[in-house]
């Protein structure tokens, strides 16, 4: 395993990534890349109540706000191409989630969210669920999705509105 989850029981949600990327792995942390918009938008969401965004180096702090933090490939990093698929351990993500039972596992990108859900999973909402937990599949906050990002930021806000409420 390249770097602990961050679980419990209790947690409102658990963002899961498809792995590591190069920066993260180097900093051991989730999320580390500068230009990574994920520890941002927690913030501009709502997802944390801090007068500021969380730093990478600070992801143990995430149940403090009733955030969980995984990945599928525990055991590679690199850009999603560089993966292998084999490495992808979704029966221990489904392990992982029945233990300590969060409202919801997100997903941090589409892939995440297809190579879990299935090759038809698009944003929002997934039927699918584990036990109780529901499963939402969220845009890449990665800076190689930026092209995008502006026209799909809402599916963060509508995910953590949900969870205010």
């Amino acid at each position: 395993m390249l770097i602990e989850d961050v679980l419990q029981p209790g947690l409102r949600v658990v963002f899961c990534g498809t792995a590591l990327g190069r920066t993260s792995h180097r900093e051991r942390a989730y999320y580390a890349h500068k230009r990574n918009r994920f520890w941002t938008i927690l913030h501009e969401a709502g997802f944390t109540t801090l007068d500021r965004p969380l730093r990478p180096d600070e992801y143990r702090r995430a149940p403090e706000f009733g955030i969980g933090l995984t990945d599928l490939n525990k055991t590679e990093f690199g850009n999603d191409h560089e993966l292998t698929r084999s490495a992808y351990d979704a029966a221990g993500l489904r392990r992982k989630i029945d233990a300590c039972q969060p409202g919801v596992l997100a997903f941090t990108s589409k892939s995440a969210g297809k190579a879990f859900c299935g090759s038809r999973a698009e944003l929002g909402w997934q039927a699918q669920t584990i036990g109780e937990t529901r499963l939402y599949v969220l845009p890449s906050t990665s800076p190689a999705a930026q092209w995008q990002w502006a026209g799909l930021v809402h599916h963060w806000h509508a995910l953590a509105e949900v969870l205010r409420s």
